[in-house]
């Protein structure tokens, strides 16, 4: 029969100073603490990116808002532009008109110039006038030097009537004239006040599309300030999160260094322990007795142990 195996050899734990091992114990101190900051870093990075993200949504919606009234702002600016122009040829017309009554007014004065005032006396009025002196003759008693001085009136008027009715054609072309020459100054003035409503009108709608845009444009502009304002908020929380990452990064950084320099405590005790074995030949009892002990006390150490 074979007889039992030899037990095998164990790796013994890696041995720690007292001085190494209160360092050791300080690491793992600092490394929880390490890990509880970083912990509630996290979180607290993790509700600023939740923030960033809700900012950024609003962001959007009020971007989305703003289009409407800029788009009507736009429009009206568009709108007040066509006014514009249409005031410009509206005035165009009103000084046109101007100068039609002034044209006008010059044609009436022509008109009335252009002869006397004895042409303008019908032959009815010359008739009356000596039925008038005739029934004076008729009436009453004159003198002889006053009725020779009617009588010569009378001459008078009897040779304006003759010239008068010779004349009726031309004083009837000169009235035509005058009346045609009223008829367009009357016309050029009502043209006149017609384009002077137009350009009131047009001056009215434009004012009113300009108050409309300065309205739009209070709209807008409150919507760009509140993403402005919106953009500052983002950008503070943004740097919040860089701040947070970078402190993330140096303690976990620091982290590092720690399990580095844990490890490589560690790692020296070994190759102490390999190195004195090798020596020395296989473990004895004693050597793996206190290994053991001290496997067990860092055991003890982390908590409850169950045997």
């Amino acid at each position: 029969m074979r007889g039992p195996s030899p037990p095998k050899a164990v790796s013994p734990r890696a041995l720690l100073s007292d001085e190494e091992e209160r360092e050791d114990r300080e690491d793992r101190e600092k490394l929880r603490t390490l890990d509880a900051k970083l912990r509630g870093l996290f979180d607290r990075r993790e509700d600023l990116i939740v923030e960033v993200r809700r900012v950024s949504s609003e962001q959007k919606g009020l971007y989305e808002r703003r289009q409407a009234p800029q788009a009507e702002v736009e429009q009206l600016y568009e709108e007040h532009h066509q006014l514009g122009k249409r005031i410009a040829e509206v005035r165009n017309a009103r000084e046109a008109a101007r100068k039609k009554v002034e044209e006008a007014v010059v044609r009436v004065r022509e008109a009335r110039l252009t002869f006397a005032p004895g042409d303008r006396v019908r032959p009815e009025q010359i008739r009356k006038e000596i039925a008038q002196l005739e029934l004076r003759q008729q009436t009453r008693a004159l003198s002889l030097e006053e009725e020779n001085a009617l009588i010569a009136l009378l001459r008078q008027r009897s040779q304006e009537l003759k010239q008068a009715e010779a004349r009726t054609a031309v004083v009837a072309s000169h009235q035509q004239q005058l009346k045609e020459a009223e008829a367009a100054l009357t016309a050029a003035r009502e043209e006149f006040v017609e384009r002077g409503k137009e350009l009131a009108a047009a001056k009215s709608d434009r004012d009113s599309k300009m108050v409309a845009v300065r309205e739009k444009l209070e709209v807008a502009g409150g919507l760009i300030a509140t993403l402005r304002e919106k953009g500052r908020l983002r950008a503070e929380l943004v740097s919040k999160i860089d701040a947070i990452s970078r402190e993330m990064d140096g303690l976990e950084r620091e982290a590092r260094q720690l399990i580095a320099r844990s490890r490589s405590r560690r790692e020296q005790a070994r190759r102490m322990i390999r190195a004195y074995t090798h020596t020395r030949g296989p473990p004895s009892e004693e050597l793996l007795a206190t290994a053991a002990e001290a496997h067990l006390e860092e055991l003890l150490k982390r908590g409850k142990v169950t045997l």
